[in-house]
């Protein structure tokens, strides 16, 4: 054939060739592909969508973000069992992926091989909640300091919201991130002040998240506050005669509580008959030789503390005889103190009447003297110009 009639046939005339192009670009349009964006949890099953319009056929191919193959036309390419072929119809192909992960986040391809090619991207999207926290003790809980809790989740997307909470007040701490990869760890570290009365009290840690709705993920926790321990004797009640049997329970607290007490008795042993049964000290078949400060002590990793009690045991008759003797002492008391009384009584009077009689005889010495002078003028006479005069006795 010759070239120039090859090339004529060949080459179509331009009116044909502007036809072919219409015809190529309508049927681009006309052949689309949709694709629909997907969030899942983590550890769920995805759906991937790929909506076809006018499909005719072609060769449909869906790629994972990585760009492998994972289905051409409907047949497995990629060896992962997690993904199935649900659906394949001219105008929808469904795939599933069960068991999600945050590696499998990112943009699936759907594409429509024909002249040209046509793709949309679903994007994945994987949403990870945070499970339960945990809760870190940073330092020991001692009585009169600190304690520094950490509240952690350590794997959430987005990152959780942690707080903690006390008497269903927040109680404000200071809150932390780290990426690791496509997740986030979330901690929340606080630090209060702690007395005795605080051991056993309930503290609480809450994480929420989207992914939760109203829910919350708790973690609750009681403080572990330890102390030096306290002791008392738990007497008995009565008095204790000779023959009777002495029990004395030793009362211990403190954290750690003591795992031991100690009984013994101050400046001697104890007795042969005494028996310790936990923290129970008892005596049986009293008597004297008993008496004494019997004593209890405790100790743990934070301090020691003792109580003691004293032990007097009476014998019957004695006690008898002194609650006899008490109405004649008291019989003797008033006795003594009635005769004192008298005695002063008389002593009084004694000197009131003494002292009168003196002030008697006074008067009549000084009367005796002026009789005496009278009688002397009379008798005299030595002034006769004075006349008489009278006196009163």
């Amino acid at each position: 054939m010759r070239p120039g009639l090859r090339s004529l046939l060949l080459t179509p005339p331009p009116s044909l060739a502007l036809h072919a192009v219409i015809l190529l670009s309508l049927g681009l349009r006309c052949q689309a592909v949709q694709a629909e964006n997907v969030t899942v949890l983590e550890g769920g099953t995805a759906q991937i969508s790929c909506r076809l319009q006018n499909y005719d056929g072609s060769i449909v191919v869906i790629q994972n973000p990585r760009r492998q193959t994972l289905f051409f036309n409907g047949t497995r390419a990629l060896k992962d069992d997690r993904f199935q072929m649900v659906l394949f119809t001219q105008r929808l192909v469904r795939i599933t992926l069960s068991n999600v992960s945050v590696w499998d986040e990112g943009g699936y391809f759907c594409q429509l091989y024909t002249d040209d090619t046509h793709h949309q991207v679903a994007t994945l999207s994987v949403i990870v909640p945070p499970e339960v926290p945990t809760v870190e003790v940073k330092t020991e809980a001692v009585e009169g300091g600190e304690v520094e809790l950490t509240c952690l989740s350590p794997r959430s997307k987005p990152p959780a919201t942690l707080r903690w909470m006390r008497d269903r007040r927040e109680i404000p701490g200071v809150v932390s991130q780290q990426d690791y990869g496509k997740t986030v760890s979330v901690s929340n570290t606080i630090r209060i002040p702690v007395e005795r009365r605080d051991n056993g009290a309930a503290v609480s840690c809450e994480a929420i998240h989207p992914a939760l709705g109203t829910q919350k993920r708790v973690r609750h926790y009681r403080l572990d506050v330890h102390f030096a321990p306290t002791v008392r004797i738990i007497p008995p009640p009565g008095i204790l005669r000779e023959g009777d049997s002495l029990s004395l329970t030793c009362s211990v607290s403190g954290n750690p509580l003591p795992r031991n007490v100690q009984w013994s008795r101050v400046n001697d042993t104890l007795p042969e008959r005494a028996e310790i049964s936990g923290s129970t000290l008892t005596v049986s078949r009293l008597s004297q030789a008993h008496n004494g400060t019997y004593l209890c002590q405790a100790h743990n990793n934070y301090g020691r503390a003792a109580d003691h009690y004293t032990l007097l045991v009476y014998d019957p008759g004695a006690v008898v005889e002194t609650h006899s003797a008490v109405p004649y002492a008291v019989i003797g008391g008033v006795l003594a103190l009635l005769v004192f009384t008298v005695i002063c009584g008389l002593i009084v009077t004694i000197w009131c009447s003494v002292r009168q009689k003196g002030s008697y005889l006074t008067h009549e010495a000084s009367g005796l003297d002026e009789h005496g002078e009278v009688q002397e003028a009379f008798l005299n006479g030595s002034d006769s110009r004075e006349g008489k005069k009278e006196y009163l006795l």
